[in-house]
């Protein structure tokens, strides 16, 4: 069962965020000003990379270019690199590998460092992780 959706002022939305954003039924689920990570802008460029298909390709890449132009992502800076240690941390004690997760252990450093919280569509993706403000966003279709 997914968290009751808080809404703040400010969140980040993760990856499976981003990329169901469009899917997302309640918009009002969502932080009224929601930023991203350049950990995200990075995992959504991998997509056209790896797509099957030609069609799967420009579809990734729209997707890829339509967020480069509505966000401005967070850096992974000193700050979020700090975090990640606390992040990595609290992995290993839940008995979690923080390198099987790097990628989202990132992300959420990264909201840590700016005392924000992570938006979600796969929350368990973020279990463990102390000190982080987890939202879980509800898409149709998404099972946790």
């Amino acid at each position: 069962m997914k968290a009751p959706v808080s809404v703040h002022t400010r969140g980040v939305l993760d990856t499976s965020t981003v990329i169901l954003l469009s899917r997302i039924e309640d918009p009002e689920s969502l932080p009224r000003e929601p930023m991203i990570t350049a950990v995200t802008l990075a995992e959504l460029s991998v997509g056209p990379l790896v797509a099957d298909t030609h069609e799967e390709r420009a579809a990734r890449q729209a997707h890829l270019q339509q967020a480069e132009a509505d966000f401005h992502p967070l850096p992974f800076d000193a700050a979020a690199a700090r975090a990640f240690g606390r992040v990595a941390a609290s992995l290993r004690r839940s008995g979690r590998k923080p390198a099987a997760r790097s990628l989202d252990a990132m992300i959420a450093a990264t909201a840590l460092a700016n005392a924000l919280p992570l938006y979600t569509c796969n929350p368990g993706d973020f279990a463990g992780i102390d000190e982080l403000e987890v939202v879980a966003v509800d898409a149709p279709g998404v099972q946790e």
